[in-house]
């Protein structure tokens, strides 16, 4: 055998071998297992993991009008242990609501809020929000502070498609100072109580 056909040889069984340690590893190998795409951002800030922040846009071709509301999308991990307490997303929404009002977050443990359902809801977008731009979001922890990130805003399309929009604001009732609820909008008022006829007496 000449030396370049030992050397073709050496080089298909260098190829060769990973493919076959694949096969005896068998369909159940982590090569072969499907992990969703990760678009959001991963960061490590004063001891909270952040993983796959991002904010749920619109589908294509399309914008969330201004007023509306949007839905943030992530997990975190405390180190030691903390408690989200509030968020903002300034220059972005009026307000920022986590269901709850606050999480805890245990040393060491995921705290999932990646949906399919929103958690985090932004109130109040102060402008027409558009699919693949970015926001900040400002995150404020008992312990580690107040964090900014910047975070993509995905359209709610492909791998998303299955993501709820923020749920619509239930609608409030108002109560009169005569102790009455005036109805809601659509609604109809209720029918206002009618005299019972009086008999008179027959001679």
């Amino acid at each position: 055998m000449t030396r370049w056909n030992r050397r073709l040889l050496f080089g298909v069984v260098a190829v060769l071998l990973p493919v076959l340690a694949g096969c005896e590893a068998g369909y159940n190998a982590p090569t072969l297992e499907y992990h969703p795409a990760n678009f959001g951002v991963d960061t490590v800030r004063e001891g909270i993991s952040f993983s796959n922040v991002f904010v749920l846009g619109p589908g294509l071709v399309r914008q969330l009008p201004a007023g509306g509301q949007a839905g943030a999308f992530l997990s975190l991990t405390a180190q030691n242990g903390d408690r989200l307490i509030s968020a903002s997303a300034p220059g972005t929404a009026a307000a920022v609501r986590i269901a709850g009002g606050a999480v805890n977050l245990p040393a060491g443990t995921l705290v999932d809020m990646s949906g399919p359902a929103p958690d985090v809801v932004l109130t109040g977008l102060t402008s027409p929000l558009d699919a693949g731009g970015t926001v900040k979001l400002t995150f404020t922890f008992a312990r580690a502070g107040t964090i900014t990130l910047t975070v993509p805003v995905q359209p709610r399309r492909y791998e998303y498609a299955t993501f709820s929009p923020p749920a619509a604001p239930s609608p409030t009732t108002s109560v009169t100072p005569g102790g009455t609820a005036a109805p809601s909008p659509g609604g109809t008022a209720p029918p206002s109580p009618s005299a019972s006829p009086t008999g008179s007496a027959t001679p």
